[in-house]
């Protein structure tokens, strides 16, 4: 058995209330690394052809050989399925300590099928396995499922993936809530698990995971934590957070404000990282991670007491300057209600943004509101039609549905809303930068940043840089970010400490006992990102659907120092067409079959053939 890895997927059909076991080859393990790569092959050989809320939907959880292990940021795993919102490839990340947990139990993964016929929880006990029943949990927050659990259970040491009511009700950008405010977001995975009838699962373990030579982990171990130690910008990671990104993203005009019509909120010090610090009352760090980078906030007004991990950059710019919101008190609300309901912040926040600029151009009215003032800036009506989306009342049931259902519905909003491939965009306006805006848009689970992150690159060299420039970096960032997925550690230390990503190679040969380099994890990466485009080409996804929301095209920047700018289709165009011949796809966007046999992915070389897409 190598090293780093347990050698044990757990198979759990709920329909059969059936358990059992798997152990991986070790051509395999290697081949598609752990995490992200594993669940990618996984749902592949299920079958992509099915009901995204339906029993053959595979939900797959996966950690990476270097799970759990004094690694830094060294708790991150990786949730695969087919998505809900979007209905293509899916897969979400989540951190704190669920995935060390898991491989401590004896299990890599749980590959989970079927759907059960009542509420029921997984209780995964060291390696005992029992599903048991959740009746008395139905209809409980995310955050209350797991405290009461931690009670019924009597172990505060236990790790929980939870879903709130939102999941339950198959709210399509319902999320699973884990560590109280750690949440595998955007694609839809909570209501994934709402139609299984899976409230949560439970996992507690106290075995050792495999080292292949501990004297050289230990030596890079001690290494890369003395690296982060040294780094002078700790401190104000360990202070702030992503919540810092607010003032930087402002002040160089890419701050999304209501719903992306500016790029800067006269507001931005109110919901940025200084003023965070005021309600601030500990740091929070995930398994291994000497960045804390989470922060607990409280606030209290009478007898009520608010408490959240958060907001991150993310949450605050889509709840807060997307929504014209100026208090961060509003916005530490809305974080905790969308833990607890189980809804992902991000997507939320874009669709009631852009729920605000419908009602301000009269599109929507109160009648469609239900008397709410939705108006940019109402922190009230934030609050409720929140509340109204998880709960699937009155026009939340449609926004439940996700942004395409919404401009479905209300046609006049399609050239405002701000998606990708359905699935809303995270907090960056790409107006200024077209690399940004090439890694929005091919983003193989839609308009999120977790692939691709240039926009500071690309605003530093704006007009400097050639299309194969652009698109190489492009490419590169959806390489390496994907792979620290696929091993099961933060990207954080190398995006914001400067941590060699070649250290994570001499992790992965001390770690598994299989010497590798840089370059062959990446080429397994480059494979993997292949893997779930053909996927995406299988279920639909074509080159229209690489393109930024209509708006950046359209609108120029109002404000601020990118004033006047905006996307030109035909320098898009060509940059795409770079992008596409660069990875060794037609000019489709569809992989050829020359790319897909270099990357050892026969299988699905033939599958394009077979059904007529090379």
């Amino acid at each position: 058995m190598m090293g780093g890895y347990m050698n044990r997927i757990l198979r759990i059909d709920l329909s059969k209330e059936k358990i059992g076991e798997e152990k991986p080859e070790k051509d395999w393990s290697i081949k598609y690394i752990g995490g992200r790569g594993w669940g990618a092959r996984k749902v592949w050989e299920s079958g992509i052809d099915v009901d995204p809320l339906g029993p053959d939907n595979l939900m797959f959880f996966a950690s990476g050989p270097l799970t759990g292990l004094l690694i830094p940021s060294a708790g991150k795993m990786t949730i695969v399925s087919i998505s809900p919102a979007t209905r293509i490839y899916a897969d979400s990340s989540v951190g704190g300590a669920f995935g060390a947990e898991l491989k401590q139990a004896g299990y890599d993964a749980i590959a989970l099928s079927g759907v059960s016929k009542k509420p029921v929880y997984i209780m995964i006990d060291d390696g005992d396995v029992e599903i048991r029943d959740a009746e008395e949990y139905w209809g409980m927050g995310a955050l209350a499922t797991e405290e009461r659990l931690k009670k019924d259970i009597g172990d505060n040491g236990i790790h929980v993936l939870s879903i709130g009511p939102a999941g339950e009700k198959l709210v399509k950008f319902a999320c699973i809530t884990s560590d109280y405010g750690r949440n595998a977001g955007r694609t839809g995975m909570g209501a994934i698990m709402g139609s299984k009838k899976l409230k949560a699962i439970v996992v507690r373990g106290f075995k050792d995971i495999p080292v292949a030579d501990v004297d050289k982990f230990l030596e890079i171990a001690y290494d890369s934590f003395n690296s982060i130690y040294e780094n002078e910008f700790l401190d104000i990671w360990q202070r702030q957070g992503t919540l810092q990104v607010i003032a930087w993203a402002n002040e160089r005009g890419v701050l999304p404000t209501r719903n992306f019509q500016e790029t800067m909120f006269e507001h931005a010090e109110e919901i940025g990282g200084d003023k965070m610090e005021e309600v601030k009352t500990t740091d929070r760090a995930c398994f291994a991670c000497p960045m804390t980078c989470g922060n607990y906030c409280v606030i209290k007004e009478g007898n009520t007491k608010v408490v959240v991990e958060g907001p991150e950059y993310e949450t605050a710019a889509m709840l807060g300057s997307a929504c014209g919101i100026k208090d961060l008190k509003t916005v530490i609300k809305a974080n905790n209600l969308c833990d607890d309901l189980g809804i992902d912040t991000i997507s939320s926040g874009n669709l009631v943004g852009l729920l605000m600029e419908a009602y301000e151009k009269g599109i929507l009215t109160k009648e469609d509101t239900g008397g709410i003032e939705l108006k940019f800036g109402n922190g009230e009506a934030l609050l409720k039609i929140l509340e109204m989306i998880a709960k699937r009342e009155g026009i939340g049931d449609i926004v439940a549905e996700g942004v395409r259902a919404v401009t479905e519905k209300w046609r006049e909003m399609k050239p405002f809303a701000i998606q990708a491939k359905g699935l809303e965009q995270s907090a960056y306006d790409t107006r200024a930068s077209p690399g940004m805006a090439l890694a929005y848009a091919t983003c193989d689970v839609g308009a999120h940043h977790s692939r691709a992150w240039v926009i500071s690159k690309d605003l530093e060299m704006q007009n400097k840089w050639t299309a194969e420039e652009r698109a190489k970096l492009v490419i590169y960032h959806q390489h390496i970010r994907p792979l620290f997925d696929c091993l099961g550690v933060c990207r954080l230390e190398w995006i914001e400490l400067s941590v060699d990503e070649n250290i994570y190679a001499d992790f992965y040969t001390a770690v598994t006992g299989v010497k590798t380099t840089l370059k062959k994890l990446l080429e397994r990466s480059e494979a993997i990102y292949n893997l779930t485009r053909a996927i995406n080409i299988l279920k639909g996804i074509s080159r229209k659907d690489d393109y930024p929301p209509e708006r950046f095209f359209c609108d120029p920047v109002p404000t601020g120092p990118l004033k006047g700018k905006l996307l030109h289709r035909e320098e898009y165009d060509n940059l795409l067409d770079t992008y596409y011949r660069l990875r060794g796809w037609d000019s489709r966007g569809v992989p050829t079959e020359r790319t897909l046999l270099r990357l050892g992915l026969k299988d699905v070389a033939l599958k394009l053939k077979k059904s007529g897409k090379i």
